[in-house]
């Protein structure tokens, strides 16, 4: 981990449980330790609070110890989002350390070498989560479906396999770290932290 702030925030937790996989990152300086479920068939609220003590005991890491805590915020799975986002804000309040939200898109693009990309999140019904990153710039996220985002010609980015032209799939697992150094390295890394769903619930979409 590079630079002042990276030096000076080297202790932390982020989970990301925003998709069908759960990871739980702990890190102590040096010392860093994952637990990856590539699908846990959606019982993170049963599985979460395991992973992330194994973790933690790993990287012989207590919340107190920790400079922030880090949640994956969405869009994704709208249950799973609210299980990361409750756990790291249990663990800012009762340590009174910032939260550091970091949505599925930036998850993605934190990973990816190129000037002009999407980074998408598969919404089911043959509709993807989509956000535009140009030259470092995120647009907004829109809701789509895969035929006219393919139409745009981009490359594609995501964790799912989504067997898209031009589509590259990455380990959310493995993105993580990456992802949570690159944000603490720019201009606000913590703040408020809320779920980002791009579009309602089924339930609230079947309301009248």
């Amino acid at each position: 981990m590079d630079g002042e702030k990276t030096a000076k925030f080297n202790k932390f937790l982020a989970v990301d449980t925003a998709s069908s996989h759960l990871t739980a990152l702990a890190v102590n300086g040096e010392k860093v330790v994952r637990r990856y479920i590539e699908n846990c068939a959606l019982k993170h609220s049963v599985l979460l609070m395991d992973e992330v003590g194994a973790a933690m005991d790993g990287a012989f890491l207590s919340p107190s110890d920790c400079d922030f805590f880090c949640a994956v915020t969405g869009p994704g799975s709208f249950t799973g989002i609210r299980i990361g986002i409750s756990a790291a804000k249990g663990f800012a309040l009762a340590t009174g350390k910032p939260l550091m939200p970091l949505t599925s898109f930036e998850l993605v693009a934190y990973n990816v070498n190129s000037d002009d990309f999407y980074a998408v999140v598969d919404a089911a019904h043959g509709h993807l989560y989509a956000c535009r990153f140009s030259l470092g710039r995120a647009g907004e996220p829109v809701y789509i479906s895969k035929e006219e985002l393919i139409k745009t010609g981009l490359p594609l980015y995501g964790f799912q396999p989504l067997g898209l032209p031009s589509y590259t799939q990455l380990c959310a697992g493995g993105c993580l770290m990456g992802a949570v150094v690159k944000k603490l390295e720019g201009d606000a890394p913590f703040g408020e932290m809320h779920a980002l769903y791009a579009r309602k619930s089924q339930a609230e979409e079947g309301r009248k």
